[in-house]
């Protein structure tokens, strides 16, 4: 194991101190509890926003706290969910005396635990209303879920209803934005190489130099089928097609198309990947209206790329426009 760490037990609370150190004009950092809250929360009178997960998806979520997105985000250990009690004091840090969303990926111990501190929340008066976001295509149950997948849906639905909240809507209003996002989108992935656990301290599973895995989970979980490496087109033709057949798409409708990394896989390659998916959606008759290519919701060092299409409408695409200045996503100020 080749990896730029001290103490594997570590790895969490340091990487926290060095985002502290890095973006302290955007956000604060308990370090001890585990959260990174919006530097100005609670903003009165604004609707929270927070998220939370395992480590080891970076940016995911803690660089998309700010202004615009998130109001706070929970990190557990690598791969492993956050305590109820790391939600419900973010929840209290972001609390403004407009509710607080729960935006929560579909993995069991995430959705226990934001259950359970939603509830202990509302025991203490603060309205918290929960969006399970479920977008994976590949599979429909999973080592860690029941039911589908939450994956890269889940960035763009935090900056599209963190938008919404911004501007000052309700809490009801942020929700039926977020869960309208969620609805109106998919995702499917896939690996080149697995990635090492820090306290494991060897690859989740073994590719041979021949293989890739299609339909991956972002902690490593099994996907569809296992083949022969392929060319980049008929990659992203295998990733493309069944996001499109399951959202239903249609000619002449406009999507906003998401290709992102996985943590190790250069930026050149995923252009390569937006390029091809570009010229198979323009021979469906499918507009790309906005998109996002990066690495913004990883597995640690695997290689390997994710596509997300969310069919976009006027409402959707204001909000993906408005202005936002995270660790991680900026743009508009």
């Amino acid at each position: 194991m080749k990896k730029l760490i001290n103490q594997p037990e570590n790895v969490v609370k340091e990487a926290l101190a060095g985002m502290q150190a890095a973006h302290a004009d955007l956000i604060r950092v308990d370090i001890e509890q585990q959260i990174i809250v919006r530097k100005d929360a609670p903003v009165q009178g604004k609707v929270g926003v927070i998220s939370g997960g395992g480590s080891g998806h970076e940016p995911m979520h803690g660089g998309f706290v700010g202004m615009g997105m998130l109001d706070a985000a929970c990190p557990g250990a690598v791969f492993t969910s956050p305590v109820p009690d790391q939600m419900l004091e973010a929840t209290r840090a972001v609390n403004g005396g407009a509710g607080v969303l729960h935006v929560v990926k579909n993995y069991t111990g995430d959705v226990l635990n934001f259950e359970m501190a939603a509830e202990l929340a509302d025991a203490e008066g603060i309205k918290v209303m929960s969006v399970v976001t479920n977008d994976d295509v590949a599979v429909q149950d999973s080592t860690w879920t029941a039911g589908r997948r939450g994956v890269g849906v889940t960035v763009l639905l935090e900056k599209i209803a963190g938008g919404l909240a911004e501007a000052g809507a309700s809490l009801e209003q942020v929700a039926a934005l977020a869960k309208k996002v969620n609805d109106q989108g998919r995702s499917m992935g896939m690996a080149l190489t697995s990635c090492t656990v820090p306290a494991a301290g060897k690859p989740t599973f073994e590719l041979g130099e021949d293989e890739m895995e299609i339909g991956i989970g972002i902690h490593g979980e099994p996907g569809r089928r296992r083949v022969k490496l392929a060319p980049a087109d008929d990659i992203t033709e295998m990733l493309t097609n069944p996001v499109v057949e399951d959202l239903g798409l249609k000619s002449g409708e406009q999507v906003l198309a998401f290709v992102n990394g996985m943590g190790g896989t250069p930026l050149i390659e995923l252009y390569i990947v937006f390029n091809a998916l570009h010229r198979i959606l323009k021979g469906k008759n499918i507009s790309i209206a906005r998109s996002l290519v990066g690495s913004y919701i990883t597995s640690l060092e695997m290689a390997g790329c994710s596509i997300t299409l969310v069919r976009l409408d006027d409402e959707m695409t204001k909000y993906w426009d408005a202005p936002v200045h995270t660790p991680a996503l900026r743009w508009g100020v």
